[in-house]
C-alpha cells in the first residue's frame, strides 16, 4: 500500500471517529446544561458543529485522492 493509500484509508477512519467525538460532545453538552453550566454546554455544542466542518474538509481530501478504497465501503 503506498502513501495515498495509506492515507485513503486514515481519511475514512478520521471521519467515522470524529462523527463519535461529536456525538460525545453532544451528549456532554445536555449534561452540562442539565446541570446548570449553560456556557460549557454552548461550547461543547460548537466544537460539535466544528467538527461537522473538519470533517467536510476530510471528506473533500478524501474525494480528491479518489475516494475510500474498495474494502472501505
Amino acid at each position: 500500500m503506498n502513501d495515498l493509500e495509506k492515507l485513503r484509508v486514515l481519511l475514512v477512519h478520521w471521519v467515522e471517529h470524529n462523527l463519535e467525538h461529536a456525538q460525545e460532545f453532544r451528549q456532554w453538552a445536555r449534561r452540562a446544561e442539565e446541570s446548570g453550566s449553560e456556557e460549557a454546554a454552548s461550547k461543547l455544542e460548537a466544537a460539535a458543529q466544528e467538527m461537522k466542518v473538519l470533517n467536510n474538509s476530510l471528506q473533500t481530501a478524501l474525494e480528491l485522492l479518489g475516494g475510500p478504497l474498495e474494502h472501505d465501503h
